[in-house]
């Protein structure tokens, strides 16, 4: 049924590649502390960096809980599920950092991500997962569904910002901070080179 992989191979990254929907896990150390799960889709925003590293952009939205958490601790697990063709579901369990804008790193981060425009996004980083357990089981109980396509909303919504207009919108939702008070999105944004 399950099984544990040494490395992103072929087969699994191939795999991780073709689904347009995956979801990221993270939680602070404390115990009583807000445990959060996103999903994350938008076409051509996740690239499998070597066999043991994976990225992925992280757009403008409502809350910064995976950078909190991923700043205070690290720990962050991705998952992908077939919903189509065979059963399958794969996780990568490690370590994530977020890179932002003004890291010396970003932009050549971004050069893995051909296939997307992300200005249109707000692009406030690039988080890269680096694996320490990867595992796959049988997803014999995910159901069926159809991918139409991708929602155009969300680029509709953040095109009409520029650097400044959304550190301000970022500010007034408090995405400074998370749920719990820790430290989030670095405001005022550096400057977009994209």
């Amino acid at each position: 049924m399950g099984k544990v992989h040494e490395r992103i191979d072929d087969r699994l990254r191939t795999f991780i590649e073709a689904q347009p929907i995956f979801f990221t896990g993270t939680a602070p150390l404390s115990g009583d502390g807000t445990v959060n799960l996103s999903p994350k889709g938008l076409t051509d925003s996740l690239a499998v960096i070597d066999d043991r590293t994976v990225a992925y952009l992280d757009f403008a939205g409502s809350n910064a809980e995976t950078i909190a958490h991923l700043r205070e601790n690290g720990r962050i697990t991705l998952m992908w599920c077939a919903f189509q063709g065979p059963p399958n579901i794969v996780r990568v369990h490690g370590h994530g950092e977020p890179v932002f804008r003004d890291d010396p790193r970003f932009t050549e981060l971004l050069g893995h991500f051909t296939g997307i425009d992300p200005s249109p996004h707000g692009l406030r980083a690039i988080i890269v997962v680096t694996a320490e357990l990867i595992r796959d089981s049988c997803g014999y109980a995910v159901p069926y569904m159809a991918y139409d396509e991708d929602r155009d909303l969300h680029a509709k919504r953040f095109a009409r910002e520029d650097d400044a207009s959304l550190s301000a919108y970022f500010a007034k939702r408090d995405i400074a901070r998370s749920i719990d008070g820790m430290p989030g999105l670095p405001l005022p944004l550096p400057p977009s080179s994209f």
